[in-house]
Protein backbone atom coordinates (compact mmCIF):
# COMPACT_ATOMS: atom_id res chain seq x y z
CA UNK A 1 0.00 0.00 0.00
CA UNK A 2 1.15 3.00 -1.04
CA UNK A 3 2.30 6.16 1.50
CA UNK A 4 -0.35 9.11 1.45
CA UNK A 5 2.54 11.21 0.47
CA UNK A 6 3.78 9.10 -2.19
CA UNK A 7 3.88 10.84 -5.63
CA UNK A 8 4.33 9.16 -9.21
CA UNK A 9 7.24 10.34 -11.52
CA UNK A 10 7.73 9.68 -14.80
CA UNK A 11 10.88 10.08 -17.04
CA UNK A 12 11.82 9.38 -20.36
CA UNK A 13 15.30 7.15 -21.31
CA UNK A 14 16.31 4.88 -24.31
CA UNK A 15 14.65 1.49 -23.96
CA UNK A 16 17.47 -0.41 -24.31
CA UNK A 17 18.96 1.95 -21.52
CA UNK A 18 15.45 0.84 -18.91
CA UNK A 19 16.13 -2.61 -20.06
CA UNK A 20 19.70 -3.15 -18.76
CA UNK A 21 19.08 -1.28 -15.85
CA UNK A 22 15.92 -3.26 -14.85
CA UNK A 23 18.39 -6.48 -15.55
CA UNK A 24 20.85 -4.74 -13.05
CA UNK A 25 18.47 -4.15 -10.49
CA UNK A 26 17.04 -7.22 -10.54
CA UNK A 27 20.76 -8.86 -9.91
CA UNK A 28 20.97 -6.27 -7.24
CA UNK A 29 17.08 -7.50 -5.58
CA UNK A 30 15.80 -3.93 -6.47
CA UNK A 31 13.59 -2.93 -8.75
CA UNK A 32 13.39 0.56 -10.34
CA UNK A 33 11.53 2.29 -7.83
CA UNK A 34 13.48 0.83 -5.31
CA UNK A 35 16.52 1.77 -7.25
CA UNK A 36 15.48 5.42 -8.23
CA UNK A 37 14.65 6.00 -4.05
CA UNK A 38 17.93 4.68 -3.16
CA UNK A 39 19.21 7.07 -5.89
CA UNK A 40 17.05 10.25 -4.26
CA UNK A 41 17.86 9.10 -0.32
CA UNK A 42 21.77 8.75 -0.84
CA UNK A 43 21.64 12.27 -3.06
CA UNK A 44 19.77 13.80 -0.45
CA UNK A 45 21.54 12.53 2.55
CA UNK A 46 24.52 14.03 1.07
CA UNK A 47 22.63 17.36 -0.13
CA UNK A 48 24.93 15.97 -3.62
CA UNK A 49 24.99 13.88 -6.28
CA UNK A 50 26.69 10.99 -4.57
CA UNK A 51 28.92 10.19 -7.66
CA UNK A 52 31.44 12.90 -8.84
CA UNK A 53 29.85 14.74 -11.72
CA UNK A 54 31.45 17.68 -13.38
CA UNK A 55 32.13 19.03 -17.22
CA UNK A 56 36.19 19.34 -16.45
CA UNK A 57 37.07 16.35 -14.67
CA UNK A 58 34.16 13.21 -14.15
CA UNK A 59 35.13 9.61 -15.22
CA UNK A 60 32.07 10.10 -17.48
CA UNK A 61 33.46 12.04 -20.80
CA UNK A 62 32.68 11.46 -24.21
CA UNK A 63 34.11 7.57 -25.54
CA UNK A 64 31.83 6.39 -22.16
CA UNK A 65 29.33 3.62 -23.21
CA UNK A 66 26.34 3.54 -21.74
CA UNK A 67 27.54 -0.37 -19.98
CA UNK A 68 30.81 1.39 -18.37
CA UNK A 69 28.20 4.18 -16.87
CA UNK A 70 26.40 1.14 -15.55
CA UNK A 71 29.04 -1.21 -14.52
CA UNK A 72 30.42 2.01 -12.86
CA UNK A 73 26.90 2.38 -10.77
CA UNK A 74 26.67 -1.18 -10.40
CA UNK A 75 30.00 -1.36 -8.52
CA UNK A 76 29.18 1.97 -6.38
CA UNK A 77 25.76 0.03 -4.82
CA UNK A 78 28.08 -2.99 -3.98
CA UNK A 79 30.57 -0.86 -2.38
CA UNK A 80 27.55 0.42 -0.46
CA UNK A 81 26.44 -2.39 0.30
CA UNK A 82 29.67 -4.25 1.49
CA UNK A 83 30.02 -0.63 3.82
CA UNK A 84 26.71 -1.09 5.24
CA UNK A 85 27.02 -5.25 5.99
CA UNK A 86 30.34 -4.11 7.56
CA UNK A 87 28.68 -1.57 9.70
CA UNK A 88 25.47 -3.96 11.00
CA UNK A 89 23.51 -1.48 9.01
CA UNK A 90 20.59 -3.65 7.23
CA UNK A 91 19.85 -3.40 3.83
CA UNK A 92 17.26 -2.46 1.68
CA UNK A 93 16.12 -4.82 -0.90
CA UNK A 94 13.22 -6.23 -3.21
CA UNK A 95 12.22 -9.50 -3.52
CA UNK A 96 11.25 -10.02 -7.12
CA UNK A 97 9.32 -13.13 -6.29
CA UNK A 98 6.16 -11.94 -3.36
CA UNK A 99 6.86 -8.24 -5.22
CA UNK A 100 7.50 -7.40 -1.99
CA UNK A 101 10.51 -4.53 -0.48
CA UNK A 102 12.38 -6.01 3.01
CA UNK A 103 15.34 -5.01 5.11
CA UNK A 104 18.19 -7.62 5.08
CA UNK A 105 19.98 -7.94 8.31
CA UNK A 106 23.50 -8.67 8.66
CA UNK A 107 22.76 -11.82 10.08
CA UNK A 108 20.47 -12.77 6.83
CA UNK A 109 17.20 -12.16 8.32
CA UNK A 110 14.59 -10.45 6.65
CA UNK A 111 11.76 -8.19 7.58
CA UNK A 112 9.35 -7.62 4.59
CA UNK A 113 8.12 -3.80 4.84
CA UNK A 114 4.31 -4.35 5.84
CA UNK A 115 1.30 -3.38 3.18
Amino acid sequence: MKAQSDVQVTIRVDKSLKENAENLFSRLGLNMSTAFNVFLRKAVSEDAIPFPVSAKSSRFVAGYTENDITNAFQAAVQREVAIKKQKGIPIARYDGETKRAYLEYPDGTREYAKE
